[in-house]
């Protein structure tokens, strides 16, 4: 029964990332600048706070053009979302 909830409790802090990371491989020299990004963003009405390097994806904190606070993950060679997680 340890085990298992071991095994449960790390695949639920890992699991999310791991989906993100599996669709950002890119190689850093193929990355778009974070600028690049923000600028898409704000272009959709988004109001980002901060963008960061997470798991060899960009990460972006942001309030959407619908007033909703999300922390999204985007591939830094194509700027596509590959995860958003919305909060509350």
């Amino acid at each position: 029964m340890r085990k298992i909830i071991i095994a449960l409790s790390l695949a639920a802090a890992f699991g999310g990332t791991a989906l993100a990371s599996e669709k950002c491989n890119a190689a850093m020299a193929d990355w778009k600048p974070r600028e690049a990004l923000q600028t898409k963003l704000e272009g959709e009405g988004w109001k980002v706070r901060s963008i960061k390097t997470e798991d060899g994806c960009y990460e972006a904190y942001a309030i959407t053009a619908e007033g909703k606070k999300v922390e999204a993950y985007f591939n830094p060679q194509t700027l596509q979302s590959v995860e958003m997680k919305i909060d509350d």
